[in-house]
């Protein structure tokens, strides 16, 4: 993270635009470098024309902007991490599990446990990498009232014993050399209080809130970067719902949309610069044109399909089970797998 005094090293930044720049969470060169000048010229109420020197040169500093190699594209993918989903079949149908740097998107009727996986990827980011984790910490956006403590101690406690022993020892439960009862029962009290310490929840009253929200995402994952679980997910649950009821009927489609694509750029900002996972929620409707195969439809339209880079199609089947479908991504083929939905989490079937 750049200083003050850095950010003053730019041309036109004196100490007063530097702080409210930082204020604002602009403040590393890269953070400035893909801001745009309208952005930028009203956060630190400056004109474009300042605020575009202002980026060009922080595009020099952080040397971004340019043209790449594809050899430097693979290696910067060698950074990206995998997150587990908890459920073997459903992390190969992800070639591996939810990406960071990436936004995943989860849609599905009411009921199909869009929300369980937000709650179970919360549990899953704070385990150490041999067990699919990224040993980082989760911030999540509740637009529902879904978040649910209790919930989170439920799949806490229903991971697979050597996952609870592992992440008793890095969440500094037990020491190194001490016994990591995973069926103590006040050691489990312990881990949970742990796992939900790393867990930065806020309720979005509405969209602007909730697009005020993303913003100050970006403020904590950057400042969380050398804690010992810098944030490794970002969970908006969900994404659409205020959208949806705010602006309704045609006349308000464009605007709808044009803040929601802000919104989502807000999100992948946060990935980017971060090395984060970001996982969205999402509504859907029913088409009545629909003549043949499955009329639900998600809710967002080609803004949000372009901009989500995986999308995942959650639907109820017999009982606890639940159909995993994988809808759309860069690399992978369309593909099923089934979990099922237990008091201990998401399971295999």
């Amino acid at each position: 993270m750049a200083a003050t005094e850095d950010l003053e090293d730019l041309p036109g930044v004196g100490p007063a635009t530097a702080e409210k720049l930082q204020e604002n969470g602009f403040d590393s060169y890269q953070g400035i470098a893909v801001a745009s000048p309208g952005e930028l010229s009203n956060t630190a109420d400056i004109g474009e024309s300042s605020a575009a020197d202002i980026i060009n040169a922080a595009r020099d500093e952080a040397e971004i902007g340019g043209f790449e190699t594809g050899a430097d594209v693979l290696e910067r993918r060698e950074q990206i991490g995998k997150l587990t989903w908890g459920v073997d079949a459903v992390d190969e149908l992800l070639g591996g599990g939810v990406e960071t740097q990436s936004i995943t998107e989860v849609y599905g009727e009411f009921g199909a446990g869009k929300s369980q996986v937000t709650h179970e990827l919360a549990v899953t980011v704070q385990l150490p990498e041999e067990h699919g984790g990224l040993e980082g910490s989760a911030i999540f956006v509740d637009s529902e009232d879904t978040f649910r403590p209790e919930r989170i101690d439920q799949m806490v406690r229903g991971l697979p014993d050597e996952a609870i022993a592992a992440a008793m020892r890095t969440h500094g439960v037990v020491g190194e050399d001490e016994d990591a009862d995973p069926a103590d029962d006040d050691l489990l009290e312990d881990l949970t209080a742990a796992f939900l310490d790393n867990i930065h929840v806020a309720k979005a009253f509405n969209s602007n809130h909730q697009i005020l929200l993303a913003e100050k995402a970006q403020e904590l994952a950057s400042e969380s970067q050398d804690d010992e679980f810098p944030v490794r997910l970002l969970c908006v649950d969900s994404l659409t719902a205020h959208f949806r009821a705010e602006y309704v009927g045609r006349g308000e489609l464009a605007d709808r949309q044009q803040k929601l694509n802000k919104h989502l750029h807000d999100l992948m900002r946060v990935g980017d610069l971060n090395n984060t996972a970001v996982v969205v929620t999402n509504q859907v409707a029913s088409n009545p044109d629909s003549f043949f195969g499955d009329p639900t439809q998600p809710i967002g339209g080609n803004i949000l399909g372009h901009t989500s880079t995986f999308r995942l199609y959650l639907r109820k089947s017999k009982g606890d089970k639940r159909i995993v479908r994988l809808v759309d991504a860069p690399n992978l083929p369309d593909g099923e797998a089934v979990m099922r939905i237990q008091e201990g989490g998401l399971k295999p079937e």
